[in-house]
């Protein structure tokens, strides 16, 4: 399975800091120059607070003089800080729950980046507008959701003989086209209109491969983390760019050893069954940080 996207690869190293002992005149200067929101209040490598521009405004409307008044009297203390290795969903966690734009970056104690709001969404691909944040940090199993995937779940708190997941979502021109790159599966039936004409589908459809790859995403969705052992798979027709195709898993049998069998299908936009087989998996319980964080 492919590692969870991390902060350390999308956090800003070269962190804006102030002392404590500055004034809140010089802290509004140089998040004027540097054009930022906010700086990180440090005490030699320790971040020990963050002052931001909404600080800056509320001394100001409450009358204070920023000449005369010290960091120290206006920034958040203790302030909430991740690892290098958190995942971006536990971040996103941190600054939906705390109502966060940004969160320090620590390493052994020391400051070594910052991660905020916007770096999050930019991370993932499709997290965009409003409430992307609370998408990236809606599961603890999963590293994001988008708003075009649905997911439904029944009976699953336990996994019985009999729950069933389904995950459905549209399959584009564009997951085809990155399909084919990241897999190397150039055929020309799903990427060229004209050579597809010819054919017996007479029109590009989509690899089989990736329709079977819904499986897996309703797979994912199963409590815990899911860890492919086997897929039998029927491909029984072909799905059109653009449909939007449900896959359908459900637990037949308990194999011992958090070991389970499963029937799984996919069906196209008109309910037709377009692939049919059984899934065997083993689920693991979560990371106990994963959990931590979440909670």
């Amino acid at each position: 399975m492919p590692a969870p996207l991390s902060v350390r690869n999308y956090m800003t190293t070269d962190v804006a800091t102030v002392t404590p002992e500055a004034t809140v005149r010089t802290v509004a200067q140089r998040l004027s120059e540097a054009r930022i929101g906010s700086l990180v209040v440090v005490d030699g490598k320790t971040p020990v607070g963050v002052v931001t521009e909404s600080d800056l405004t509320r001394l100001v409307a409450g009358g204070g003089d920023p000449s005369a008044t010290y960091v120290s009297d206006v920034m958040t203390e203790d302030p909430v800080t991740v690892g290098p290795d958190t995942t971006l969903a536990a971040a996103a966690t941190l600054l939906v729950e705390g109502s966060f734009r940004r969160l320090p970056v620590l390493d052994g104690g020391d400051l070594v980046g910052i991660i905020t709001a916007s770096d999050l969404v930019e991370a993932v691909p499709g997290l965009q507008g409003p409430g992307a944040l609370e998408l990236l940090a809606g599961r603890a199993d999963t590293a994001y959701e988008t708003p075009d995937w649905e997911f439904e779940s029944e009976g699953v708190e336990q996994l019985g003989i009999g729950d069933r997941v389904k995950f459905r979502k549209t399959l584009s021109d564009s997951d085809v086209r990155e399909f084919a790159h990241a897999s190397g599966d150039t055929n020309r039936l799903h990427l060229d209109e004209s050579f597809a004409a010819d054919t017996r589908f007479k029109r590009r459809i989509v690899h089989g491969t990736l329709v079977a790859g819904v499986i897996s995403s309703a797979l994912a969705r199963l409590p815990g983390l899911t860890i492919y052992l086997g897929q039998d798979l029927r491909y029984l027709g072909p799905v059109d760019l653009g449909d939007r195709v449900t896959a359908v898993c459900e637990i037949v049998e308990n194999l011992g050893d958090s070991r389970y069998r499963l029937s799984t299908a996919v069906y196209d936009s008109d309910e037709e069954c377009v692939i049919e087989g059984e899934a065997t998996v083993l689920i693991d319980a979560l990371p106990e940080g994963e959990i931590a964080a979440r909670d």
